[in-house]
């Protein structure tokens, strides 16, 4: 329920952030703006948020220097990204550094909630799940690790953990491209596809030690995990 939830907004735009912050509480959500990411840093760790709305663009600290400093010390905490830039680089680097969700200024309420809703349920599911034998990998889901055999585990973006997950529960069956792209992009628009794509390829480098396993692109489908 919403009224469960607090968020963090950071929002350079005071009247932007003022809109947000009185639509969510209406909606029972407890919210806390703040109007640049030193401020967020300070409020994330003194109030313990459940999830993140970062503006990219902001003053002292960016949307994006700011993720990178809680992904250091915190993996679970979902993180979505407000921004007007549409570039695909802006969109892998967000996903790259830790980012959850990625939602492009102007955005309707409605849709921000249901990515809100989304990444919470999924939050949830992966600190229910347990640890997964990839062939000779190990791959410990809620700490986001990857390990093969007895070397020291390797730490997987929130992104490429999910999408391994998703590729694991489907193992040997063609995983939907736009089902996978709906549910962890929230769209399966060029940007994300194009995302999606270089996720895949940071995969199999991690997973290329054991050479039983594979990704294959099944053109016009999806991918499929082989072990």
């Amino acid at each position: 329920m919403a009224e469960n939830i607090k968020l963090l907004i950071a929002e350079d735009e005071a009247a932007l952030g003022q809109i947000i912050k009185e639509s969510l509480e209406t909606r029972d959500f407890e919210v806390i703006l703040c109007e640049n990411g030193e401020k967020a840093y300070e409020k994330y760790n003194s109030e313990s948020p459940d999830i993140l709305v970062l503006d990219v663009m902001m003053p002292k600290k960016d949307g994006f220097t700011l993720a990178k400093e809680i992904r250091a010390i915190d993996n679970t905490i979902p993180i979505i990204f407000l921004t007007a830039k549409s570039q695909t680089a802006d969109v892998v680097e967000g996903f790259s550094i830790g980012g959850n969700d990625y939602l492009k200024k102007p955005f309707s309420m409605e849709e921000l909630i249901v990515r809100i809703h989304n990444l919470i349920n999924r939050t949830a599911v992966q600190k229910t799940s347990k640890v997964f034998e990839v062939g000779d990998y190990s791959f410990d889901f809620p700490k986001q690790q990857l390990q093969f055999r007895d070397e020291e585990s390797v730490q997987l973006t929130h992104r490429e953990a999910h999408l391994l997950f998703h590729l694991i529960q489907n193992k040997n069956k063609v995983l939907d491209r736009s089902l996978i792209l709906n549910k962890l992009w929230g769209t399966d628009d060029f940007f994300s596809t194009r995302s999606m794509d270089v996720f895949i390829t940071k995969l199999r480098k991690k997973l290329k030690k054991d050479e039983n396993i594979q990704i294959i692109n099944v053109r016009g489908y999806g991918y499929k995990l082989t072990v």
